[in-house]
């Protein structure tokens, strides 16, 4: 079964905090109930100490405010 899926990810994570543009595709946490659950979201606006990402770019109502690091952190509170 691994030689049918490969070992690539289909999905490429900008990890690079100081390099997030609105657009890119990262991997972010969440704290609470959800922590050591991965999610992925594309970010809408970049700021020096926090990104706004949404898991669903179509929808101006998904916006999450989350730290500016490698994998940003969402408050459970703040999920949309």
């Amino acid at each position: 079964m691994k030689e049918m899926m490969g070992d690539a990810c289909p999905m490429e994570f900008n990890f690079d905090a100081s390099s997030f543009r609105v657009g890119d595709l990262v991997s972010y946490r969440v704290t609470g109930s959800l922590t050591g659950m991965p999610f992925a979201g594309t970010l809408m606006e970049v700021h020096d100490d926090y990104v706004v990402l949404t898991s669903n770019p179509e929808d101006p109502t998904s916006r999450m405010r989350a730290t500016r690091e490698s994998r940003p952190i969402v408050q459970e509170d703040d999920i949309c």
